[in-house]
């Protein structure tokens, strides 16, 4: 009777070869396993995100629109272009007194406000309209309507005492009250204006305004308004 020994030893080899790869499987899938769990990274806590900061906006500049200075102060007289009347204006702080004189009859005392770009627009009491306005601060350009006529006019700037005069009183019971234009040149233009019936004026002295009126010494002034 034979021994089995080749064939138990190639049994036994068998039998290990097996164990050991059954041994080298599990622990392959251990070692996996742990790795991957060493790999997964943990959750983390989630982040609060900080709003986001609104910009504070600029200020948005004021607009600052530019203001004329008002008319300056100033005297003005002239003549209408058809040479029929003088005109004479006089401005101060934003109003203005004038005076429109043929010499014989026709005669308005107008008033008004001047705007600051050197128009305005004057009215009297008997209806009569000065619409004018200040060129450079040199002289007024514009029209004066009068019982219904329309008269175009320039009158310069006046150093006194050209300009527009004033005077009133009572004279032998009258009322008494006269205006004059004086020009640059000297030239003269007045009604003297009794209880309401107007007249041509005398001449005044343009450096003390002294007049004589029916026989009475009176003084014009300068007028403003």
């Amino acid at each position: 009777m034979k021994r089995p020994g080749p064939l138990l030893t190639l049994l036994a080899g068998l039998v290990l070869a097996l164990f050991m790869l059954t041994l080298n499987v599990t622990s392959g899938t251990k070692t996996a396993s742990s790795s991957y769990s060493e790999k997964s990274p943990s959750p983390s806590a989630p982040q609060s995100s900080a709003p986001a900061s609104t910009p504070t906006p600029s200020p948005t500049p004021t607009k600052t629109s530019a203001t004329k200075p008002p008319a300056p102060n100033a005297d003005y007289a002239g003549r209408t272009d058809d040479d029929a009347a003088s005109v004479a204006v006089s401005v101060r702080d934003g109003k203005a007194v004038a005076y429109f004189c043929d010499g014989r009859y026709k005669e308005a005392w107008l008033r008004g406000r001047v705007n600051n770009n050197g128009s305005m627009k004057l009215t009297a009491p008997n209806g009569a309209v000065l619409d004018g306005t200040i060129g450079q601060g040199r002289k007024i350009r514009g029209t004066v309507k009068d019982e219904g006529r329309r008269y175009a006019f320039t009158a310069a700037k006046a150093v006194k005492p050209s300009g527009l005069w004033r005077a009133t009183a009572k004279v032998r019971g009258a009322k008494i009250d006269a205006g004059w234009v004086v020009l640059p040149n000297g030239r003269q233009t007045g009604i003297v204006t009794r209880d309401g019936k107007p007249a041509s004026a005398p001449r005044i002295d343009p450096e003390t305004g002294a007049v004589t009126v029916d026989g009475q010494q009176l003084t014009a002034h300068p007028v403003t308004p």
